[in-house]
């Protein structure tokens, strides 16, 4: 009998050792971090006067949109399902992107619309004749074929590019000192992104493994540009990747720096917007125990506004 109950015991001890991590993960409280608004770059201030608009004017048109389409709101609650996050971190993301980056389409419609007219475009990806497949090819890029996933891939062919391309003259190449999404993945003008979710050609790539397991679509091919467009255009693609996105970003913050961020849509807004979470992570958690993220001018918004957007769900 006591070896029996010894043996129930130390059973018990496994499955919960099983199933409670070691160190559960510091919760981020709600909120900002900051009193005032951090400052928001001059590019976005200056997209905004030649729109001949203003930030408030863009958020209040982002908000009607999303408050008059449910079949949106709908399909943005179904995703968000799919990936195990919050829909107020897609709107937040949406509100942020509509507010600072670009200016929202009265209607979903719209979206549709601007994704087929660049459906028919004959276009790749490449820089100065040199194809992206021409560079990953080159021996510089040999130790990430052994990459287990197309983030891990695409992140450690961008950091190569950092260490040994960005600003240098490699093989009688001389490559602008910028980043590699920039250079290679926007052939129409930098800094250009795509969509309702204004997708990266670059961060869709990296996403294509989770996106294609969690929502079937077929995995991307830097090759094939024009599906990769296709893909971040369509709105309803769009909001997979973005969703994809945001949950890259808490689980990356939870694994990494042992932070939970998916109680603080500002937290996670201000990863959509800035991107690199790996890298955003291991900064935080250089920083020491107890070190917390804090929110930037786009995120700032939506933890301020946060009320008002969680009654559009």
């Amino acid at each position: 009998m006591r070896r029996f109950l010894v043996t129930l015991i130390a059973l018990a001890a496994f499955t919960i050792s099983t199933i409670v991590p070691a160190q559960a993960a510091t919760v981020v409280p709600a909120g900002n971090r900051n009193v005032e608004q951090p400052a928001v770059p001059g590019a976005s201030k200056r997209r905004t006067k030649a729109g001949k608009t203003t930030f408030d004017r863009k958020y209040a048109k982002v908000v009607r949109l999303l408050a008059r389409d449910k079949k949106l709101i709908s399909k943005i609650k179904s995703i968000a399902g799919q990936y195990g996050i919050a829909p107020i971190h897609m709107v937040g993301a949406l509100v942020g992107e509509h507010t600072y980056n670009v200016d929202a389409y009265d209607r979903l419609q719209s979206y549709y619309v601007k994704a087929a007219a660049y459906s028919g475009d004959k276009f790749r990806f490449a820089y100065e004749g040199q194809s992206i497949q021409q560079l990953i090819a080159l021996p510089q890029f040999a130790d990430c074929a052994s990459s287990s996933g197309s983030y891990e891939l695409w992140t450690c062919r961008e950091r190569v590019w950092n260490k040994s391309f960005r600003g240098k003259n490699v093989g009688g190449m001389s490559y602008p000192n910028n980043r590699f999404s920039a250079v290679f993945f926007q052939p129409f003008y930098a800094g250009q992104t795509f969509g309702l979710g204004q997708i990266n050609p670059l961060t869709a790539l990296e996403l294509s493994d989770l996106v294609s397991r969690v929502s079937g679509y077929p995995k991307l091919d830097e090759n094939d540009a024009g599906e990769v467009y296709a893909s971040i255009m369509d709105p309803d693609k769009s909001l997979a990747y973005m969703a994809a996105s945001i949950k890259m970003s808490i689980d990356e913050y939870r694994k990494i720096a042992g932070v939970d961020i998916s109680g603080n849509p500002g937290i996670t807004a201000t990863l959509y917007n800035t991107g690199n979470p790996r890298e955003r992570a291991y900064e935080l958690k250089a920083r020491g125990a107890g070190a917390l993220p804090e929110e930037n001018y786009y995120g700032w918004l939506i933890n301020d506004k946060l009320a008002e957007l969680e009654s559009l769900l």
